[in-house]
Parts: C-alpha cells; sequence; structure tokens
C-alpha cells in the first residue's frame, strides 16, 4: 500500500494514494500505523483525499488504531473524505468515534 508520510512538528500527517482502501490493504495499513505509534506517535492525521473506495475492512483497522491511541491520550483526526465515504461513517455511526474534518487546514487546527 502507497503511503506517504510527512511531520509538522509532533504531528504525523498520513496519506493514502490509493484509490481504493480495501481488505487487500488494510492489514498492511494497521501494521503500518500501529508500528508508527509503538515508536511514540501519539498525534495522527488520516488523509483519505485521494481515496475513491473505503470498505469495511478498512473501518475496522481505523477502530483498531484508534483503540491503540486512546489508552496514550492520542489523537487521530481523520480528513479528505468524499461524500460516499463520509456517508460511510455517518451509515455506521463512526463520525460518532472519529473526528472527521473536511481538509488538513482544519485538522491540523485542532493540534493547536
Amino acid at each position: 500500500m502507497n503511503i506517504s508520510k510527512e511531520k509538522k512538528g509532533d504531528i504525523l500527517i498520513l496519506t493514502i494514494e490509493e484509490k481504493e482502501a480495501n481488505l487487500s490493504k488494510s492489514e498492511h495499513f494497521k501494521e503500518m500505523v500501529l508500528s508508527e505509534i509503538a515508536e511514540g506517535e501519539t498525534k495522527l492525521i488520516i488523509s483519505f483525499e485521494k481515496v475513491e473506495y473505503l470498505d469495511s475492512s478498512f473501518l475496522g483497522a481505523l477502530v483498531a488504531i484508534l483503540k491503540n491511541l486512546l489508552p496514550l491520550n492520542g489523537t487521530l483526526r481523520i480528513t479528505g473524505l468524499n461524500a460516499d465515504i463520509k456517508n460511510l461513517f455517518e451509515l455506521t455511526r463512526l463520525d460518532k468515534i472519529f473526528i472527521l474534518k473536511d481538509n488538513l487546514e482544519t485538522a491540523l487546527q485542532d493540534f493547536k
């Protein structure tokens, strides 16, 4: 899975550079992000700006990531969701668990 990483101060920004975030990629994604958390990253932004399709296995990976961050008082923001993916978060009520931001700038403001 192709993911770009960028640091802004102590915030790690992960941008998924794929059109599909699905079962074949979810495990690798989860392991990569959990590895970053294990190395001390606790402020994360995950950008889906290039993603056109997301499935339930990827939602499960996001839940696992959040469960690992919470005991560390970590923070996760999700940004760049298209209308279909945002609807999926709303249908599954995960929009009540995750903090969704329209763009990277508004996500970064949450850390100030």
